[in-house]
């Protein structure tokens, strides 16, 4: 089980409440599936539409059980943004 930090930015992180929490998981899921347990409502809500990058690369379409997570890694949750 690796250990690291989920970034929350935008409207994730205020419905987070915070910045940024400790994950302990093996992949991405299993973090997401505790982020969900710790934040049901809105959260959960926000994290249908985000999109996320795991050591700063992007996940894309891989799916999310397949996404291993690194001792001491990040996960950037990242809304989408409002551009113009």
């Amino acid at each position: 089980m690796a250990t690291g930090t989920i970034r929350y930015w935008a409207a994730a992180k205020a419905a987070a409440g915070a910045a940024e929490e400790p994950y302990q998981a093996v992949t991405l899921a299993e973090a997401l599936d505790a982020v969900r347990a710790a934040h049901p409502g809105e959260l959960s809500r926000v994290l249908q539409r985000c999109s996320f990058l795991v050591d700063e690369q992007p996940v894309g379409t891989r799916p999310h059980d397949s996404v291993q997570l690194t001792e001491g890694g990040t996960v950037e949750v990242l809304p989408p943004f409002a551009g113009g």
